[in-house]
């Protein structure tokens, strides 16, 4: 371990590069949909929960707010339990910053 540093440390500064073995993850593509709206955001959850676009875009209209809805709205607008369920946890995965839908969706 030692041996490691005292040879980074040895090495000039053009040489040492600390980025440069992450340079290429960040030269991808992202894979996930930049803007995301109910449609996009439906079709990355799956599970049939596409089915109710439509329904949830005349009733809530904003994905925002969609983010903050609670299962009792869901309940009165006729979703499932379970596509309710699914709505509800994807939803506060994103908000958390631990899910995105992706750009070419898997799960359709």
């Amino acid at each position: 371990m030692a041996m490691v540093l005292k040879q980074m440390i040895s090495k000039s500064p053009s040489q040492c590069n600390p980025y440069g073995v992450f340079s290429r993850f960040f030269s991808k593509p992202s894979p996930y949909i930049v803007k995301v709206g109910i449609p996009e955001f439906l079709n990355g959850v799956g599970n049939g929960v596409e089915t109710h676009v439509a329904k949830l875009e005349t009733e809530i209209g904003d994905f925002q707010k969609l983010l903050v809805t609670r299962t009792l709205k869901l309940k009165k607008l006729g979703i499932p339990c379970k596509h309710r369920k699914l709505i509800l946890k994807y939803t506060h995965k994103y908000r958390l910053g631990l899910w995105r839908p992706r750009a070419d969706s898997i799960k359709s």
